[in-house]
């Protein structure tokens, strides 16, 4: 392995800090990927690694991902939380795939329309 230049250094601070800040700051949308152990095994850390990369490809430093336990519907996982600041309640999507990961992103996230067919519940309020 060669020498490491003091660019490669700072560069890695950078994506290192990125990444940091996109798991512990506060922004205006919060994901929070559960990943009890049922999660886990339904395919959670294939939608964490999704969420991450749409979040990175999309440049956004205003979304911040969280992970969480199991949230009680393991028929239903892989599931996410969103959270947006403004908006009343929390959006739980379920039985997530990479695919609707780009959907939910694209449209909730960015457009500020949930995506009902993805979405399990608004809240306390069932959509299904």
């Amino acid at each position: 392995m060669g020498k490491i230049a003091i660019e490669d250094l700072a560069k890695i601070q950078e994506a290192a800090r990125y990444k940091i800040a996109l798991r512990q700051g506060a922004g205006r949308v919060r994901i929070n990927v559960h990943m009890g152990t049922c999660g886990i095994a339904a395919g959670a850390r294939g939608i964490l690694t999704a969420v991450m990369k749409e979040i990175e490809a999309r440049n956004l430093h205003d979304v911040i991902i969280t992970n969480s336990g199991c949230a009680g519907l393991c028929s239903q996982e892989p599931m996410m939380t969103i959270e947006v600041l403004g908006e009343p309640a929390p959006v739980k999507y379920v039985l997530l795939t990479p695919e609707k990961i780009t959907k939910i992103i694209d449209m909730h996230v960015l457009k500020g329309q949930v995506v009902k067919e993805c979405a399990l519940a608004l809240g306390s309020e069932r959509t299904r």
